[in-house]
């Protein structure tokens, strides 16, 4: 019974992430109709689950025991364990009230708020890695930057090669190959490492390996899109098409960064649970624990996705499957990176950042920029730090208060 409650706080967590991150990463491609919200639960549950599981150790591993010294807690494991049931708390309040109101959080500001707002009431300031703190600060500031850069440069070139083109349907012919080979390498590059690290083929280098899957892939989308460029004579379906397959990328990238929000605390809970010394260079996120999260995101989704999903999708700018393209390929780069190295960044930033930039370059009378939308959103970004942290500082000074600690 002692992970009982952690596991279903973790759960609650993870479905809190799955109605308000997972929505605003589905967004873009419900928003421009390019998939149907049931189509985006579908997508969401296997890729979601799937990132999680193979991708979300290192970001997981980087909240559980990089933020706070884990050492600082060795004399009382106790007060640790209370620690990380308040922070589990005190996101998923959080999270649920600002997706009630159909807001995009950033989720990783919310875990990082609640480690060092409980971690500084425990100890004290000395409990907390500041070097790591900074580290991972500056990558927030700098995610929706990258992000938007990206999907402003992506669309401005397809908007300028294809769109805007007298001959935009042989153009778009033309480009196929291309746009196919960019999309999967990619995502292969940031990927297939990972993937192909577990397990090799018979009488096949990996790289020969990964160099095959890519290849195949990108063939056969191009095939499949030449033949319905051949039966359509819409441009936008062409790029719904696209957008379809990136919107599975962003599923993925999230999985593989959020999944760690939700499960960092509970692996730190259950290595105190099965006696295990703390070591930070040593911890390791339990598969399970993974799964639990990965679950619980898909569930979340199903149940309570929809107020953020129109939130990003429809009420930032009017998006069409080519802009939601871009910005869903700008997005899946930017967090599947921050991924690889271990960083937790949060897709809202990256997703938020990239529909702006693909707004600068559709700016007119038609497609405006609404800056109302922005700016509450951003309000919600800035004071999720410190609101969870308060929140779950209180929730530890109030139990300890009462000395209600776990047997």
């Amino acid at each position: 019974m002692d992970l009982l409650l952690p596991v279903l706080l973790a759960f609650y967590v993870a479905c809190n992430l799955g109605a308000n991150d997972v929505a605003n990463s589905m967004g873009t491609s419900v928003g421009s109709k390019a998939i149907t919200l049931t189509q985006a639960v579908i997508i969401a549950g296997i890729l979601e689950f799937t990132g999680a599981v193979w991708f979300g150790g290192p970001v997981s591993q980087t909240l559980a025991s990089d933020l706070i010294h884990l050492e600082e807690f060795a004399p009382n494991l106790q007060l640790l364990f209370l620690g990380m049931v308040s922070v589990l708390l005190a996101c998923g309040l959080w999270l649920q009230i600002a997706t009630s109101f159909g807001l995009p959080v950033a989720s990783s500001h919310a875990i990082v708020g609640a480690i060092a707002g409980f971690s500084g009431v425990a100890i004290g300031p000395e409990a907390i890695d500041w070097s790591t703190l900074g580290r991972i600060s500056l990558v927030w500031v700098v995610t929706p930057v990258i992000s938007g850069s990206l999907a402003l440069v992506f669309y401005n070139r397809l908007k300028a090669g294809i769109l805007d083109h007298p001959q935009a349907r042989l153009r778009v012919e033309e480009w196929i190959p291309w746009i196919c080979t960019g999309l999967l390498t990619i995502f292969g590059a940031i990927v297939l490492p990972t993937l192909f690290s577990g397990f090799s083929i018979p009488q096949i280098p990996n790289h020969t390996a990964m160099i095959g899957t890519a290849a195949l892939g990108t063939v056969a989308l191009t095939a499949l899109t030449w033949h319905r460029l051949s039966s359509d004579r819409s441009l936008e379906s062409i790029f719904a098409q696209f957008q379809a397959i990136s919107a599975c990328f962003v599923a993925f990238a999230h999985g593989s960064n959020d999944v760690g929000n939700a499960i960092a605390p509970l692996a730190i809970i259950s290595q105190i649970r099965e006696g295990d010394i703390l070591i930070p260079g040593n911890f390791q996120v339990p598969l399970w624990s993974l799964i639990v999260g990965a679950i619980g995101i898909v569930f979340g989704l199903a149940i309570w996705g929809k107020n953020v999903i129109s939130t990003v999708g429809e009420n930032i700018t009017p998006l069409k499957p080519s802009g939601g393209f871009c910005a869903e390929v700008a997005t899946a780069t930017t967090i599947l990176l921050a991924s690889r190295f271990g960083f937790p960044v949060s897709t809202s930033h990256a997703l938020v950042g990239a529909v702006v930039g693909i707004g600068l370059v559709q700016r007119s009378p038609s497609s405006p920029l609404k800056f109302k939308t922005l700016r509450e959103i951003a309000l919600v970004w800035a004071i999720t730090l410190p609101l969870t942290a308060s929140i779950s500082a209180t929730i530890l000074a109030i139990v300890r208060l009462f000395s209600v600690l776990p047997t």
